[in-house]
């Protein structure tokens, strides 16, 4: 399999690669393995959009200004950029699937409770309960894009966009779902306790399936081998875990740091869409909660086609074009967001915006794991860069939304977006990333 991987160049930017099992994984469970992926993801989705779709009561129900909101959306991103850095040695030590498992449950405990704190009017608890939550999410998104990789090893082909236009199927059935719950005035703790309590089910059911880290071997050249000790468990050898001074190294590797830059850029110019599209919308064009819902699920819906045919794009461009085209084209959808006063232009505009983005993230979540030695904590330390755009995205968009409206708040995404541009060429396979494009 070795040979193959490194004739190819690397999963992601690459022309033929066979496809077959790699000897001595048994079918039936890489199929299970498979399977499992899409459904912790499908779960990750639906409850994130769930509360996304549900932002303009949670604002209504807390009586928030534009910055209080920022701030509030803040906080769960901070709980996601406090546990991130440690999510590498976290899951080395627990093992993908009780990673998961544990976190997502710890999510869920956090949105019961912050939803439970806005009907008691508590927005201390609120926040509380919102860190918590952002806790458990960053963990466990860390935790299932590095078995995502490992399994995406294992196969020997392209198929991290596919686990990411899970999510988006999950983002969009969530986003549907809450708008469908909008208009029919659902309360909002009946919504999202019920959600969550759902989502920690499928997930526990899901994890079941999942695969260890198969022993890389005495050389560790193996690229089926993603950390033998992902899983202490069932790997074949007693897994150490990693160290503090292993994390750190990871933090001064500039390949690993750029591709960080650019999941930063792809997470910004998302999660402003899942934070902000649906209120801008209501707000931009005096609309009610049920059309600010389906512009979200409108961004949803590009995303998710986009990552559906993302295999077919890398193969045929390389990750490197698609990510400055996809650039490209978010630039120009906030742009006619923004700028447009039509609403079924600026819906035009939401759809072009979840084009762009797409392909960024699962791109370079395979971008991190190229390399077998220390994928788990260079997933770690790309995601946690990425999650700091949620740290500094909503409060940023927040408090200029309180001097220029939602809509004209969002080409701030501008920045980012060039940013991801120059750093494209980092995302390049190690054997062809020597330099970076002009």
């Amino acid at each position: 399999m070795s040979n193959r991987f490194d004739r190819a160049g690397a999963i992601g930017d690459r022309r033929e690669v066979s496809t077959s099992v790699p000897t001595g994984v048994a079918p039936r469970p890489l199929r299970a393995a498979v399977v499992a992926v899409y459904g912790v993801f499908v779960a990750a989705g639906f409850g994130m959009a769930t509360w996304a779709s549900r932002i303009p009561a949670v604002r209504d129900g807390l009586d928030f200004s534009e910055a209080q909101m920022g701030v509030l959306l803040l906080t769960a991103s901070l709980g996601s950029i406090c546990a991130l850095p440690l999510s590498g040695m976290i899951t080395s030590r627990l093992g993908a699937a009780r990673t998961v498992l544990g976190f997502a449950v710890l999510s869920a405990v956090g949105f019961t409770l912050a939803t439970l704190a806005i009907d008691a009017g508590l927005p201390w608890l609120v926040r509380v309960g919102l860190f918590v939550a952002g806790t458990g999410m960053g963990v466990w998104d860390a935790a299932m894009n590095l078995e995502g990789a490992v399994v995406e090893q294992r196969l020997g082909k392209a198929i991290m966009p596919r686990f990411h236009a899970a999510f988006s199927f999950g983002t969009v059935a969530g986003a549907g779902a809450g708008a469908l719950a909008a208009w029919a005035r659902v309360p909002l703790t009946a919504h999202l306790v019920t959600v969550v309590v759902l989502q920690a089910v499928a997930v526990a059911l899901c994890v079941r399936a999942l695969l260890p880290a198969r022993d890389p071997g005495a050389d560790g050249t193996d690229p089926g081998g993603l950390d033998a000790a992902a899983d202490p468990a069932t790997a074949v050898e007693p897994a150490r875990g990693h160290s503090v001074r292993d994390t750190l190294a990871t933090w001064r590797e500039p390949r690993t740091l750029l591709i960080g830059l650019v999941v930063l850029a792809a997470a910004l110019t998302e999660g402003a869409a899942n934070d902000w599209v649906s209120l801008a919308t209501v707000d931009g064009f005096d609309t009610g909660g049920g059309v600010g819902a389906l512009a979200l699920a409108v961004f949803l819906v590009a995303m998710t086609v986009t990552r559906l045919v993302g295999t077919q794009i890398i193969d045929r461009f390389g990750r490197v074009a698609v990510l400055r085209g996809g650039g490209l084209a978010a630039l120009a959808g906030v742009s006619l967001f923004a700028l447009l006063p039509s609403l079924p232009l600026a819906l035009a505009g939401v759809f072009l915006w979840g084009v762009g983005t797409g392909l960024g993230f699962p791109m370079g979540m395979s971008a991190a794991a190229d390399e077998p030695s220390r994928a788990a904590l260079r997933v770690s330390v790309v995601a946690t860069i990425g999650y700091a755009a949620f740290f500094v995205g909503p409060a940023l968009i927040g408090f200029l939304a309180h001097y220029t409206g939602y809509r004209l708040a969002l080409l701030v995404l501008a920045v980012p977006v060039v940013v991801g541009l120059f750093a494209a060429g980092a995302a390049r396979p190690p054997e062809r990333a020597s330099t970076l494009d002009p």
